[in-house]
């Protein structure tokens, strides 16, 4: 019976508590919430593209300005009460004891620091809606099963996971950990598309269907790139571990390049040349000059009749 048996369990998985990997979080400090991050992310969404997300009924002919400065108070301060939590818990641990009155006991100076990133990342915002809004037209033109801008922006799973990229990465230029890695694994559980908040990448940014894409933390992405399903952006080797955190581990991808399904472009000194084409399923390691063509030499593809024997 499990009642018999809890004390010795018990028990055990208190021994496991002595092992300092097991502890999440720090004497005094605790985590960003997931759920209060997710929220940012859906309200920020109403805001960059509003009706489609929430109730409100906009138009430029109805004055927009109280919804979009109400609703942007309310994501700041939810946001910077998570900005405190991240960069308390990351601070050094002889800063605790001194204590900042901001929000509890904090480290000194996270709560000046929590309201620089807000005002730096909100004031991105107008810029971050106007790449995004040339990632709608990338997406409109480069589908033909598209119906609609509107259709691209309330269904599209690559364009949701890129516009959390682009937000998460605002704050990843800052520093600021942990929060830009939840936004994008939230976003990576919604899509099957996984976009390293370090990933540098331009306008006209194109991702169909999406299932299955990586980009890597340190890949760069120039403007009017295309690709599909299954790419892989990454590195060539992790075997360095923490040894490689801050290098270039993932390829450059230059403006107007096609990366078509299951592809992998691997390798921080990996360049792929401006207006090149990368095939389906091939396998990249190395760079390409511009306006190259990549494909698999002698792929033999052979169909057998159901009246053929072997």
């Amino acid at each position: 019976m499990f009642g018999d048996n809890l004390e010795r369990i018990v028990s055990a998985i208190e021994k496991n508590y002595e092992a300092d990997e097991i502890f999440f979080t720090k004497p005094g400090r605790r985590f960003p919430s997931r759920r209060s991050i997710e929220w940012v992310i859906k309200e920020l969404r109403r805001v960059m593209f509003p009706g489609y997300f929430g109730e409100e009924m906009l138009s430029p002919q109805t004055s927009p300005a109280y919804f979009i400065g109400e609703t942007l108070m309310q994501i700041e301060r939810v946001l910077r009460d998570q900005l405190i939590l991240a960069l308390a818990y990351t601070a050094p641990e002889r800063d605790l004891a001194q204590g900042d009155p901001c929000d509890g006991v904090m480290p000194p100076g996270v709560c000046e620091r929590a309201s620089e990133v807000c005002n730096v990342f909100f004031d991105a915002l107008p810029d971050v809606q106007r790449v995004l809004l040339t990632d709608v037209q990338a997406l409109f033109e480069g589908d033909p099963a598209a119906g609609s801008k509107e259709e691209v922006i309330f269904t599209y799973p690559g364009l949701y996971a890129i516009y959390v990229h682009r937000i998460a990465h605002v704050l990843y230029e800052q520093g600021v950990p942990i929060i830009p890695r939840v936004m994008t694994e939230l976003a990576h559980s919604d899509t099957g598309i996984d976009i390293g908040a370090g990933a540098q990448i331009g306008e006209y940014f194109f991702i169909d269907h999406g299932t299955g894409v990586v980009i890597g933390e340190t890949t760069t992405i120039g403007n009017n790139v295309k690709i599909y399903q299954g790419v892989t952006l990454g590195a060539l080797s992790t075997r360095g571990g923490q040894r490689l955190a801050g290098v270039k581990r993932h390829p450059t991808i230059e403006d107007n390049v096609t990366i078509y399904s299951n592809a992998s472009v691997l390798g921080g000194e990996t360049v792929i040349g401006e207006g090149s084409v990368i095939a389906g399923s091939t396998f990249v390691t190395f760079s390409v000059p511009p306006h190259s063509r990549v494909s698999v030499k002698e792929q033999e593809i052979t169909v057998r009749r159901p009246d053929e024997r072997d």
